[in-house]
């Protein structure tokens, strides 16, 4: 009787997860006037992400939706991050992240995420398969007066997309995203698990002294051929305002590497928009397989051992010969 619980509840949750039209009615539309006012708080919202911060990371797998599944134990982590506006245009919003690390009483600054956030899109770079992403589109009844939001990997190479709106639900503000598919984040990738990818809702909310960010993930891994629920996994991601670290190191980092990170994001676009999207092998310790060497780059800026212009040159060359044009008939349609 219990195995019969956990997969009715299982495929019970799946098929909500397959329709997110079902959570997500189009918005109807407003006058002009409250259409610029709810527009203006959301952006308020979203630009309230950026600043210096001590993080708190904190994820539990928690149901088992396969029979025999021991769930992991939690783990906590932490660390500082700054977050940085990089670019506004009033409808496009984007925030870079770097972490701030102290090691033999040096700070050492590692590039992190990157989000961008877009009013009103009419398409996404979205997770399609092992390797692969692709646009899709989104109706322009369902994108009205919503938000998308693209998270990026260190490198600048995609990894999930999603669309939502922001809201009010007992005094408290939300941006919820709609179902969304991604890969492995490293904590799982390194484990070699059961499951290969998430099935996820992502939600951001302005806290009094800061932001938090949820995520509700369903770890889906390949059975007989088709991809069947392993664990629901909760992670936390707590960002409260503090200024008691080496915030400047971070935006001498970002200060001296930013031509060249924008360089490479124009790459990544100019990938993405000619090759039907972005297809690149990856590798469970750095993600994609010219991560390391885009990231070291930066770092050789900093120490003058190389040139910007050199540093561009080689990491157009690296994206452009590690990426392949994408045939949509050829993505295996194992989550559609």
């Amino acid at each position: 009787m219990h195995r019969k619980i956990i997969s009715f509840a299982a495929a019970s949750l799946f098929a909500l997860a397959s329709t997110p039209s079902f959570a997500h009615p189009p918005i109807a539309e407003r006058p002009a006037q409250e259409e610029a006012a709810a527009f203006e708080a959301d952006r308020a919202d979203i630009l309230a992400m950026a600043g210096n911060f001590k993080v708190r990371f904190d994820m539990q797998e928690a149901t088992p939706w396969a029979s025999g599944y021991t769930p992991l134990d939690r783990k906590i982590s932490g660390g500082h991050e700054v977050v940085r506006v990089i670019e506004d245009t009033g409808r496009r919003i984007v925030l870079q992240h770097l972490l701030v690390a102290e090691h033999d009483g040096k700070s050492h600054i590692i590039k992190h995420w990157r989000q961008d956030w877009e009013y009103e899109p009419a398409k996404l770079l979205v997770y399609s398969d092992r390797n692969a992403w692709t646009w899709e589109d989104v109706s322009e009844k369902m994108r009205r007066g919503r938000w998308s939001q693209t998270v990026w990997q260190v490198d600048d190479s995609p990894r999930y997309a999603g669309w939502g709106q922001f809201e009010e639900q007992g005094g408290v503000r939300r941006w919820r995203s709609n179902w969304t598919w991604r890969p492995l984040a490293r904590r799982d990738a390194v484990r070699n698990p059961v499951y290969d990818r998430y099935y996820a809702i992502n939600r951001h909310q302005p806290t009094p002294d800061g932001w938090v960010h949820w995520q509700d993930n369903i770890k889906m891994g390949l059975k007989d051929g088709k991809l069947q629920p392993i664990v629901q996994e909760y992670v936390l991601n707590t960002y409260t305002k503090f200024d008691g670290y080496n915030v400047k190191a971070a935006d001498d980092y970002w200060a001296a590497t930013k031509g060249y990170w924008a360089a490479v994001r124009a790459e990544w676009d100019k990938v993405a928009s000619t090759k039907g999207g972005i297809a690149i092998q990856e590798e469970a310790q750095t993600g994609t397989v010219i991560s390391g060497r885009l990231l070291t780059m930066a770092d050789e800026i900093i120490e003058g051992k190389l040139s910007e212009a050199k540093a561009i040159a080689e990491a157009q060359k690296l994206i452009g010969e590690n990426t392949r044009a994408i045939d949509t008939r050829q993505i295996a349609s194992l989550q559609r």
